[in-house]
């Protein structure tokens, strides 16, 4: 079983940042762990996440690095950055939900994401309505392609 964070916009009674309840939607379960994908192929994994202000900084880092380190510790920094980097991956990822208006809501343990899901759902029945514009939204793009 693997944990997982469930990340949701603030449910009605809670607080929402001004300007950010706009951006949040639906829910976002992160899971717990080392990311191999993102210690190999940071600027990617960051692309594909959406952590745009993380891949700025990563590449900052690395311009500052390549300019100040000397020739022969490079590769170790190198190696020892993108294993911080796979350490850390899922935290930048709450970080970035977090600073986009899905604080973590609840933490479940699941097998996979989907099961996750319905643990958080089972748990939480205020959840659900955070995930029906995208169940909703699922639902007619397979109404699209069965037509």
């Amino acid at each position: 079983m693997r944990a997982w964070t469930v990340h949701s916009p603030p449910i009605s009674g809670q607080a929402a940042a001004p300007g950010r309840a706009r951006r949040a939607q639906g829910l976002a379960l992160v899971p717990e762990g080392f990311s191999l994908a993102a210690a190999l192929l940071p600027p990617l994994w960051f692309l594909r996440h959406g952590l745009w202000l993380v891949l700025v900084l990563y590449l900052a880092l690395s311009v500052l690095a390549a300019l100040l380190l000397p020739e022969a510790l490079r590769p170790y920094a190198w190696l020892g950055a993108h294993w911080l980097i796979g350490l850390h991956a899922q935290d930048l990822r709450r970080w970035t939900l977090a600073r986009r208006g899905l604080p973590v809501a609840a933490v479940v343990l699941g097998a996979d994401e989907e099961a996750a899901l319905l643990r958080a759902l089972d748990a939480r029945p205020a959840l659900a309505r955070a995930e029906a514009p995208r169940a909703m939204d699922a639902a007619g793009m397979m109404e699209g392609k069965a037509a």
